[in-house]
């Protein structure tokens, strides 16, 4: 049976079925009464950073625009690095939001990147770095986001980074706590591309506002499938990674179908960030093929799920 076969198979099967809903928990799929989406999709800033950096054909305070307008995605997702040095500007900072509001924009979450390592061996500039996030926390809390999402970096051994890193952001999770803030971390090179070793990072700091933001790239040396499973225990957020795509819309290097079933058997159902980073396609065309390839696997798995299929 082809793809289109299934889905229509799937879907007479389904007639008299609910819609998907969003569950905290992984229940049994056959068992789940749906009433929504698998998961929401929001735009990662970094889409568009050579619109913001290079072309400068637009900025932070476009973007909430930009996202619902050209691309319909009612997420988004922040990146320090292109906030133009305006992250304690209260009027900036205003402005962005009420562009939000007015477009019915989710702001999801602000990368943080350059602020320190919050593994770094030495204990001074371990404790620099955990404060200088605490300025990104707050604007993050101001403009509604649940986390910030910051990097692991450390020196050491296997286990020492582990412990630095662990230290480091808990510190960061002890302050982000009182504003009702997560802490997550990407796998984003060095160990932290380690499934294995980053979630024994989330473990060590007893938080539980510390998690992860698996990313479907950002693996090297290290099996991407067996990464993202490991990490999703812990995830509080998802970035849909892309780069190219085959003749079929498909992702060229990343098996999204097998992706986001890793992502709904963890019990997830949050947003899933669309950050397309090829330079094959325009940042516009990039963006729309990978939110059209995630849109894709969703009908699929509502499909399929509907049908009683075990996921």
């Amino acid at each position: 049976m082809n793809r289109r076969q299934f889905l229509r198979s799937a879907a007479v099967a389904a007639a008299s079925g609910g819609v998907f809903a969003g569950c905290k928990s992984a229940p049994e799929p056959k068992a789940v009464i749906l009433d929504g989406p698998a998961f929401r999709i929001s735009l990662a800033q970094w889409s568009l950073h050579r619109a913001i950096r290079e072309k400068k054909t637009m900025t932070t305070l476009d973007f909430p625009v930009v996202a619902k307008r050209d691309y319909q995605i009612e997420g988004v997702e922040y990146v320090n690095q292109l906030f133009e040095n305006r992250r304690s500007d209260t009027a900036y900072l205003t402005e962005l939001k009420t562009r939000c509001e007015g477009e019915g924009v989710t702001s999801v979450l602000i990368m943080c990147d350059g602020d320190g390592n919050l593994g770094d061996p030495d204990e001074a500039k371990r404790r620099l770095a955990i404060t200088n996030h605490h300025q990104w926390a707050d604007a993050a809390k101001f403009l509604g986001c649940h986390s910030i999402r910051v990097n692991a970096y450390s020196t050491g051994t296997f286990e020492e980074q582990q412990k630095l890193a662990a230290d480091g952001l808990r510190g960061l999770c002890e302050y982000a706590a009182k504003l009702g803030l997560n802490v997550i971390v990407e796998n984003h090179g060095g160990f932290s591309s380690n499934g294995k070793w980053l979630s024994g990072v989330i473990r060590m700091t007893g938080m539980p506002n510390a998690g992860t933001l698996p990313d479907f790239g950002n693996f090297y040396d290290y099996d991407r499938y067996t990464g993202v499973t490991e990490m999703m225990p812990h995830a509080k957020g998802v970035s849909a990674k892309s780069n190219d795509f085959d003749y079929d819309g498909e992702e060229t290097k990343i098996n999204y179908r097998r992706m986001l079933e890793i992502v709904w058997r963890a019990g997830y159902r949050g947003w899933i960030g669309v950050e397309y980073e090829g330079a094959v396609l325009p940042e516009p065309n990039g963006i729309r093929a990978t939110k059209r390839l995630l849109e894709k696997h969703r009908e699929e798995l509502t499909l399929r799920l509907r049908a009683g299929v075990e996921i």
